[in-house]
C-alpha cells in the first residue's frame, strides 16, 4: 500500500492493467465489419420511410385541398413544381396559400397525366372546383433507390389514393 491508501501498480495481475492494442484494434474491426454490413439495409429502410411518408403527406395536402374546395366554397388552384420538388396550393381566399416539399431523397418525377414530348418541366396546375368535378391527375414520386409511387386522386370518388 501507497501513502494515500491505494494499492501500488506492482501489486495489480497484469489483466486489469488495460487493453492491448492488438485487442483494441480486433474489436475496432469487428465493429467497423458490423457496420459495413448492416448499413446498406439501414439506409434503405430509411429512403422507403421518407418515401412512404412523403406520400403519406401529399395524400393529406391534396386531399386538404379537396375538402377545403367543397366545405368553403371556394376555388382551389394545385401546381405541382417538378423543378421546385413542390406543390402549392392556393385559394381565392386572400392570403390562402400552402407548400408541401418533398423530403430529402424525395422528389418528383412526374405530373400524370403526361404531356407530348414538348414538355419543358413548367410546373403543371390544377383547378378544384367547389361541387363540380374533380379532375383527373396524378403525382409520381421516386427515392435514390428507384422506389416509386404515385399518388393519384380518383375522379369518381374524390379521394386521393396512393399507388405502388
Amino acid at each position: 500500500m501507497t501513502r494515500n491508501g491505494s494499492l501500488s501498480h506492482r501489486f495489480l495481475p497484469r489483466s486489469s492493467q488495460g487493453v492491448t492494442l492488438v485487442e483494441m484494434l480486433i474489436v475496432v474491426a469487428l465493429v467497423s465489419l458490423l457496420v459495413g454490413i448492416t448499413f446498406p439495409s439501414v439506409s434503405s429502410g430509411v429512403d422507403s420511410l421518407r418515401l412512404a411518408s412523403a406520400g403519406d403527406s401529399l395524400v393529406s395536402f391534396l386531399n386538404g385541398a379537396l375538402i377545403r374546395a367543397d366545405r368553403r366554397q371556394q376555388v382551389m388552384e394545385v401546381t405541382i413544381s417538378k423543378a421546385g420538388n413542390t406543390v402549392l396550393l392556393r385559394s381565392t381566399e386572400p392570403g390562402y396559400e400552402r407548400r408541401l416539399e418533398m423530403p430529402a431523397g424525395v422528389e418528383i418525377l412526374g405530373v400524370l397525366p403526361a404531356l407530348p414530348a414538348g414538355d419543358d418541366g413548367a410546373p403543371r396546375r390544377f383547378l378544384l372546383f367547389p361541387g363540380g368535378s374533380i379532375p383527373s391527375f396524378g403525382v409520381e414520386i421516386g427515392n435514390r433507390r428507384g422506389m416509386r409511387k404515385i399518388v393519384r386522386i380518383d375522379p369518381i370518388t374524390g379521394v386521393p389514393q396512393i399507388e405502388a
